[in-house]
Order: structure tokens, then C-alpha cells, then sequence
């Protein structure tokens, strides 16, 4: 792997375990984890994404996960550090604690508490700073659901000017969404956040995904791109239609708490969420226990 290449393929948005008495990391859960995904031949992992509670994390935290995750993945294989924050200081502080800790990319979102005041300018100039000041490639990171700031295509387009600059993440679920970025950026890797739209995501020439589904059925999604490739198409959409379920119940429907409880399913460690995120219901955790198992 270089830092040349575009990253492609399958990225799971690895969750954080934490310690069920302490709260603290569990970095010996955290490696066992990793060890295991990259087993069933995922291409790397995102660190303190979404999926891995990043907004609850503390910067040490999240320095501590891009370290253990480098200590894990001793091949090379791609280690992308969400370093998104609301400042383009904090940010750029962020990217380069992960860049020191071995991360090959950094994924950045849009600051988002002072919507208003983010123009598609505002937004230019924040993440040209960053990565100017990053010591890794830069990935834009497009999640509406949380930040409630869709990025336009035009922005993108706009940031391909910057060398350091080399993909975006689309999270909207939005097909018609996701096709105007492969349009609009056709220089840069172009990875879907969403499981359910995996396989649309390859025929349009996305690169790869960045989908929860892998943190617990990593094999499914690693398939189903694989199955693509080599043009099975067929394979490749039934391989769609079990994913489908899994994303929108599961990581859709529950989020950190259903994915990391999908995880218990399968013999990964998932444990619990970080306060003030709840814990799921007995009935929501039977529900996921009979869809990761098929039932």
C-alpha cells in the first residue's frame, strides 16, 4: 500500500470498545478486533469515525486508537483517522497527532455547530487549511445525518485543486447524490458510507466502501466487491440483498449501540456505548441477534 494510491475497497468505520466498568478504552479488545476484520480481508480500517463515537472521544483517546490500530496493522494495510472537529485548529491539531501515530489518511467533516455561518467559501477555505497542514492525504467527509450540512458537488470540485486532497466519503444515502460526486470528482477515490447502496456504489465506479455492515460482516462486503470485479454481477447483487437489512436495521436504525451489539453476535467484541448514548433494549437486541444470524 502507498499513500500515492488512492484507497479502495472495503473500509469498516471500526467501533471504540470501551471497558464496561472503567469506560476507558480496551486496547487488548480493540487489537483482537482489528486482528479478526482484517482476517476476512478488509483493505483498512477507519478510526474514531462516526460508527466509533468519535464525537465522545477525547483527542488523547483518539491518538491512543490510530497508534494501536498502526501497532496491529503492522503490513500497511490503510489506518484513515476521522479527525473532524469545529475548529480548523482543532482539526488540523488532530490530523497531525494522527499522522504521527502511523495514519496513512485523515477524514474530515464539515464543522457543522455554526451551520449558518458555513458557506460553501467558509467550507473551501477550512478544508484547504487542513490539509495544507496535514501530514497525510486529506478524504472529505460528507455526513449529513449529523452535521445537517450536505456538501454540493460543486465544493468538491472546487477542492480538487488541492494536491493533498484525494476522495470523499458520501454517508447522505442518496444514490442521485452519491452519482453527482463520481461526476464531479472523477480524480479522487469515491467511497459509499452506506451498505445498502454498495453494489450501485460499484457500478457507478466508486471505489469502495466505508459501511458499519463490515464491522461485523466484513466477509459479505469484501465479496460482494470482489464478485463485482471479477463481473459477477449477480453474485454480487444477492450478496446486496443480505447486506441491505443489516445496514438499514441495524447501523441505520441503531447506530454505534446496534452495531457494536451485532458484534457481540458474531464473537467480536462490542460492549458497551459511551454515555449519553443508551444501551439497546432487550427486544432491539434480540431483533439484531436474529438478523446477523439469518433468522
Amino acid at each position: 500500500m502507498s499513500d500515492k494510491i488512492p484507497p479502495a475497497g472495503i473500509f469498516p468505520p471500526v467501533t471504540t470498545p470501551f471497558d464496561p466498568t472503567t469506560g476507558d478504552i480496551a486496547p487488548v479488545q480493540f487489537r483482537q478486533n482489528l486482528e479478526r476484520l482484517c482476517a476476512e480481508g478488509v483493505d483498512g480500517v477507519v478510526v474514531s469515525g462516526s460508527t466509533g463515537e468519535a464525537p465522545l472521544l477525547e483527542a488523547e483517546e483518539q491518538r491512543q486508537l490510530v497508534g494501536l490500530a498502526r501497532e496491529t496493522l503492522t503490513d500497511g494495510t490503510w489506518i484513515i483517522a476521522g479527525t473532524g472537529a469545529e475548529s480548523t485548529r482543532q482539526t488540523i491539531a488532530l490530523s497531525k497527532a494522527a499522522g504521527a501515530e502511523g495514519a496513512n489518511a485523515v477524514l474530515v467533516r464539515a464543522p457543522s455547530y455554526f451551520s449558518a455561518a458555513m458557506t460553501p467559501e467558509t467550507l473551501a477555505l477550512h478544508f484547504r487549511a487542513v490539509a495544507d497542514a496535514s501530514p497525510v492525504p486529506v478524504l472529505i467527509y460528507n455526513i449529513p445525518k449529523y452535521t445537517h450540512l450536505p456538501l454540493t458537488p460543486a465544493l468538491l470540485q472546487e477542492l480538487t485543486r488541492h494536491e493533498r486532497i484525494i476522495g470523499v466519503k458520501d454517508s447522505s444515502g442518496d444514490l442521485k447524490n452519491l452519482a453527482a460526486y463520481r461526476a464531479a470528482v472523477p480524480q479522487w477515490s469515491v467511497l459509499v458510507g452506506s451498505a445498502s447502496l454498495l453494489f450501485a456504489a460499484m457500478e457507478l465506479g466508486c471505489q469502495g466502501g466505508v459501511v458499519g455492515v463490515a464491522c461485523y460482516a466484513p466477509s459479505l462486503c469484501v465479496q460482494l466487491v470482489r464478485e463485482f470485479a471479477q463481473g459477477h454481477r449477480a453474485a454480487a447483487g444477492q450478496l446486496q440483498e443480505r447486506i441491505t437489512p443489516l445496514d438499514k436495521e441495524i447501523v441505520g436504525k441503531l447506530g454505534p449501540a446496534g452495531v457494536k451489539a451485532a458484534m457481540d453476535v458474531v464473537g467480536l467484541y462490542g460492549g458497551p456505548v459511551r454515555p449519553p448514548l443508551a444501551p439497546l433494549t432487550p427486544a432491539d437486541r434480540e431483533r439484531v441477534s436474529a438478523l446477523v444470524r439469518g433468522d
